[in-house]
């Protein structure tokens, strides 16, 4: 048995296990690359190609085309490395937060400034 097979899963949390670090593989190695500029200029230029260079499923393609991270969490992309996709777009923490939560980005913002009341 395994250390998160003997944790009580927590309801929408996927676990990243081994499991989901063999499944996202390649999608966190694809994010890894996008340290360098020429690597976030060439996956810009044409994004299907680089997604294809890293052998990307046809599920993690559609993720990064849609832009949701969750999904990408979902196909074994691990946080880290999808906030370098997520930084190219522009999106931030709080996004991520406001699509966790099902909500808009201003009433995700608005959850949280009523938080410190």
């Amino acid at each position: 048995m395994t250390a998160t097979q003997t944790k009580e899963p927590i309801f929408g949390t996927p676990i990243f296990d081994g499991e989901a670090a063999i499944k996202g593989y390649a999608l966190n190695k694809m994010c890894y690359s996008f340290n360098g500029k020429e690597a976030r200029d060439e996956f810009l230029a044409d994004q299907e190609a680089y997604m294809e260079k890293f052998g990307l499923t046809e599920p993690q393609r559609q993720a990064i085309r849609d832009k949701v991270v969750l999904d990408l969490i979902r196909e074994g992309g691990n946080i880290y490395y999808l906030a370098k996709f997520a930084g190219m777009f522009g999106l931030t923490v709080q996004d991520v937060g406001a699509q966790q939560t099902g909500v808009t980005l201003e009433e995700f913002k608005e959850k949280l400034l009523r938080a410190g009341d």
